[in-house]
Parts: structure tokens; sequence; C-alpha cells
């Protein structure tokens, strides 16, 4: 029964999100996205890693939330635009795969392959920014944001699986 709970709000967590999140002003949005990624760049910030991302903008579109952030690099700072900018290289997905990824449940290569996440434009740069997000230390970030990162993962992974994937699945690991 909770399986099934699980699986339906995994299912439909972007037509249930959709509406607040598009009430929650751009302005607010940005700002939110800007100060998680200080926090999960941190380390990449102080050591000047995204200078590749200088002057040029990465467009992220969460395609079932019909939801986009423009981010570049200036001034040792990564940028979160307010308005739409012409985008050097742009990663799509839907809100599951992109939790999946950012909780290293799926990797971005087999999502690439199986059409489940797209990237346009300067492929280079897409490449160099997907092994700056590969090279993340997740265990550094803040516990609080990790704990709620993992959990947030393992639900959405374990709501995507099949019931006869989950008791494979359970049954491998307790093997």
């Amino acid at each position: 029964m909770l399986d099934k709970i699980r699986s339906q709000l995994v299912k439909n967590a972007a037509q249930i999100l959709r509406s607040p999140v598009h009430f929650l002003p751009t302005k607010f949005q940005n700002m939110a996205l800007s100060e998680a990624l200080k926090t999960v760049f941190k380390e990449s910030l102080e050591d000047g890693d995204f200078e590749f991302l200088e002057g040029k903008w990465l467009k992220v579109h969460i395609r079932d939330l019909n939801l986009s952030w423009y981010i570049s690099y200036e001034d040792e700072k990564l940028l979160v635009a307010e308005q739409p900018q012409t985008e050097d290289v742009s990663f799509s997905g839907n809100l599951n795969d992109l939790v999946l990824i950012a909780g290293r449940k799926e990797d971005p290569d087999t999502l690439f392959f199986q059409r489940r996440l797209s990237i346009e434009g300067d492929t280079e740069l897409g490449l160099e920014v997907k092994n700056l997000m590969d090279s993340v230390d997740l265990d550094a970030l803040p516990k609080a944001m990790l704990s709620a990162l993992n959990h947030l993962a393992d639900f959405v992974y374990k709501g995507t699986q099949s019931p006869a994937n989950r008791s494979e699945a359970s049954h491998a690991y307790s093997n």
C-alpha cells in the first residue's frame, strides 16, 4: 500500500508542484537556487573551477515543470539570471530524473543515452559542466542538505521502480 502511494506521488510530483512553484516569484526562486549552488559548489567556487563558464550561459530546464534557470559565472561568483538569456548550453530533463542525478541514483550518461536527459548547444561546455557536477563531494555538503537530498533521491528512486524491480532489488540487497 505504501509503495503504491509513493509510486503515485513520484509519478505525479511535477503535476503536484507545478502550480505552487509558478506562484513563487522568479526573484525568490533565483535567490534560493543561487544560495543552494553556493553551498553545493563551495569548494569548486573557491578553486576557480567555474572559470570555463565566464561569459557563457547554462540553461537548466525542468521539462515537466516548465521551469528554467540561466546560470553563468562572473567575478568569482555564480549568477542566476532574472530573465532568459541566450544560452550556450542547455540541460533539460524531467524533475524526477534530475533529482536522481543530483542524488547519484542515476548516471547522467545513462539518462542521456535513454533520451531522458538532453544536452544541447556547446557540447564541450556541457561536458565541462557535467564533469564539474560529477566532481562534487556530496559528503562535504551540510548534513541537513545531504540528508534531505539522500532521502528525496531514495524516495524518487523507489517510487520509479516497478513492484517486480523493487522485489528483485530488495532480494539482491539483502544477499
